[in-house]
């Protein structure tokens, strides 16, 4: 495995959208830099996608006192927290010279 398809990979997973951007315009033939930023494209979108649902499940459920603003805050942390250690695995895969997929994100960025 070439260090400059490592570099790019991490680069595609590490920068998400942006990074598959980068990767996209440099190293589009590059099948394993492209394969980690496919992953790093789905997971920002999935970032983008828990922000807006907490957002939007905190304006909703404000209407139920007290409890309405702690259940929206533990769904929105919960699920930022496990978006973290999926962004976390997919950096360390894509430094590992090897494809694998990140568990859930690498299922959905196979169909792209």
């Amino acid at each position: 495995m070439a260090e400059d398809s490592k570099l790019f990979a991490f680069l595609g997973i590490f920068l998400t959208w942006v990074g598959y951007i980068i990767v996209r315009l440099t190293k589009q033939d590059d099948e394993y830099a492209m394969y980690y930023a496919k992953q790093g494209l789905v997971l920002g979108i999935a970032w983008v996608a828990i922000w807006f649902i907490g957002f939007f499940l905190g304006m909703f459920l404000k209407f139920i006192p007290i409890f309405g603003g702690i259940i929206s805050f533990l769904i929105s942390f919960g699920l930022s927290g496990i978006m973290l250690i999926f962004w976390i695995v997919g950096i360390i895969f894509s430094l590992s010279g090897e494809m694998k997929p990140v568990p859930i994100i690498g299922q959905i960025a196979s169909k792209f």
